[in-house]
C-alpha cells in the first residue's frame, strides 16, 4: 500500500460534463460571463476573447467518501475531492464539469482531510484501483451509494442557471446533454489515443481514451468539454432542422424556425480553440467517423440554400415594385 506523505501518480482519470443553452434571451458579454462564473472570491475567472468569448470559472472542490461505480460489482470504498468549474462559449452555451483522478492504490485507513485537500481533484482507493472495471463503471453511471459525477455536475449547472443575472428567456428550445469519459494512462512512450466514442439515448454521450502521464487530467477536461460543445452545437443544429420541416413548411414559416441557428449558432463551430496542443490532434478521430464538421458544414449549407431560396421571392418583388 502506498506509504502515508507519499505522491502517486495517476492511473485513472473520469469526469462527466453537461451542456445546455444559456436561459437567457441575450448572449452575455464578457463583464456579465465573469460575474456568473466567479465561483470563487480567491480566484479570478479566465477570459479569451480570440478565437471566440470564452470564459472558465476558477474550479471548486467537492468532498466525497463512497463506493466507485465499477463494472464487474467490486466494492471500491475511495476517498478525497473531486473538482468541478464550469465554462461559457460566447455568452450563449453554458457547460458544468466534474472530473477525479485516482492512483493504482491506496492506504488501508483512512486519512485526516487535510492530506485529501491539498490533493485538490484526486480520489484515493482504500487497497488497489480496479482501473478498467472503475472506468466502466463510471462510463455506466453511479449507482445509488457510488460516486455520481453526473449529480456533481448537474448541482453545480443548476446554481448557475438560477442566477438573477439570467432572465430564464432562452431564445428557443433545446435539450441538455451528458458526457461521461474515462481515460487510462498509456504505457510509457505511448501518445494519446481515443479509442471510443458513443451516442446513447437520452442525450448521452460516452468517451474512451488513453493519455501519457504527462497530461495533466484538467488538459483531457479541457478536451472532453470541446467535444461536448460540439456534439451538443452539432445536436442542437440538427433538431432545429427536423423541427422546421422544410419540405412541408410554409418558406416564411421556415425561415423563423431556422433564424435562432443563424442568430446563435452557426459561429460557434471552432473546434480545438481551447484544447491543449498535445490532445488537439484526438479531434481527428471524430472528424473521420462519425465526421463532425462534414456532418456540420452540411446542415449549415441546409440553412443557407433555404434562406437563399425564400430571398428569391422577395427579390423578384422588389424588382417588380421598381419598374
Amino acid at each position: 500500500m502506498t506509504a502515508p506523505g507519499r505522491r502517486t501518480r495517476s492511473v485513472l482519470a473520469c469526469g462527466e460534463v453537461r451542456t445546455c443553452l444559456l436561459p437567457s434571451l441575450q448572449a452575455l458579454d464578457r463583464r456579465a460571463a465573469v460575474r456568473l462564473l466567479r465561483l470563487r472570491a480567491d480566484e479570478h475567472v479566465r477570459v479569451s476573447e480570440r478565437p471566440n468569448l470564452y470564459a472558465r470559472s476558477p474550479e471548486v472542490l467537492t468532498g466525497v467518501d463512497c463506493r466507485l461505480p465499477a463494472a464487474n460489482g467490486a466494492k471500491v470504498r475511495a476517498v478525497g475531492t473531486v473538482a468541478a468549474r464550469a465554462a461559457l462559449t460566447e455568452g450563449r452555451v453554458l457547460q458544468s464539469t466534474a472530473y477525479f483522478s485516482a492512483p493504482a492504490d491506496g492506504p488501508d485507513n483512512r486519512r485526516p482531510w487535510g492530506h485529501y485537500l491539498v490533493r485538490p481533484g484526486v480520489v484515493e482507493p482504500f487497497g488497489k484501483l480496479p482501473e478498467q472495471a472503475v472506468a466502466q463503471g463510471v462510463l455506466r453511471g453511479g449507482r445509488r451509494g457510488e460516486l455520481d459525477l453526473g449529480m456533481i455536475a448537474e448541482g453545480l449547472l443548476a446554481q448557475l442557471v438560477r442566477d438573477p443575472i439570467l432572465d430564464q428567456k432562452a431564445p428557443f428550445k433545446s435539450r441538455r446533454t451528458q458526457l461521461r469519459w474515462a481515460a487510462r494512462r498509456t504505457p510509457e512512450g505511448e501518445g494519446p489515443s481515443l479509442d471510443r466514442f458513443t451516442l446513447a439515448e437520452d442525450g448521452l454521450r460516452t468517451v474512451e481514451l488513453r493519455v501519457p502521464e504527462s497530461v495533466p487530467t484538467v488538459a483531457v477536461a479541457g478536451l472532453c468539454e470541446d467535444l461536448a460543445l460540439h456534439d451538443w452545437l452539432l445536436t442542437t443544429l440538427v433538431h432545429l432542422l427536423e423541427n422546421s420541416r422544410l419540405a412541408a413548411a410554409d418558406g416564411s414559416e421556415a425561415v423563423l424556425a431556422l433564424r435562432p441557428a443563424v442568430d446563435h449558432l452557426l459561429h460557434l463551430w471552432m473546434p480545438r480553440a481551447h484544447v491543449d496542443h498535445g490532445l488537439g490532434h484526438l479531434w481527428d478521430v471524430l472528424e473521420r467517423e462519425p465526421g463532425f464538421t462534414r456532418q456540420w458544414q452540411t446542415s449549415v449549407q441546409r440553412i443557407r440554400d433555404q434562406l437563399a431560396l425564400q430571398a428569391i421571392p422577395l427579390l423578384h418583388k422588389a424588382l417588380a415594385l421598381r419598374r
